[in-house]
């Protein structure tokens, strides 16, 4: 095995996993006013996410590379819906919550998705339409989410207090 499909490989399998370590550890050293902020946008945007890629999946099928081009993809996967990406749409998912509260983080994690995405399409189990709707799904979900909870001062992302 080449270099290239081993990287492609893991990327596609396992490199999601270093976007949620990352995220969890940036949680951590965050003061607790801003760990809230940040588990209330989680806790809305995140099932959002995947509540709106459930649905659209329902009227979007887009069969997987293999399935459609008669090979053998460089992993195992079943062969049902490709669309949207469950790796992307976690990876974009993360990396779309990250963007209010450090553009540094999300820089990385965006990059880090970028390579999932990449990856998947590459080992042959996504094409790239899957990746680019769940990147989509993801960044205007939590943008709305973000919008609105920005509004009320009940639900406020913004720190309480005078500026």
């Amino acid at each position: 095995m080449t270099p290239a499909k081993a990287l492609a490989i893991f990327g596609a399998k396992y490199l999601f996993i270093a976007i949620l370590i990352i995220a969890f550890f940036y949680f951590l050293r965050q003061p607790n006013s801003v760990r809230k902020r940040m588990l209330l946008l989680a806790a809305i945007a995140c099932p959002l996410i995947l509540l709106i890629a459930r649905i659209i999946a329902i009227f979007y099928y887009d069969p997987r590379p293999f399935v459609v081009g008669h090979f053998t993809p460089m992993i195992w996967h079943e062969p049902d819906n490709g669309f949207p990406s469950d790796h992307a749409l976690l990876c974009a998912a993360i990396s779309s919550w990250a963007f209010p509260f450090s553009k540094k983080l999300s820089a990385v994690a965006w990059l880090l998705t970028l390579l999932v995405g990449f990856s998947r399409v590459y080992v042959g189990v996504h094409h790239p339409i899957d990746i680019a709707g769940s990147v989509v799904i993801s960044i205007a979900t939590t943008a709305a989410v973000y919008g609105m909870l920005k509004r009320p001062a009940k639900l406020s992302l913004e720190p309480k207090g005078p500026k």
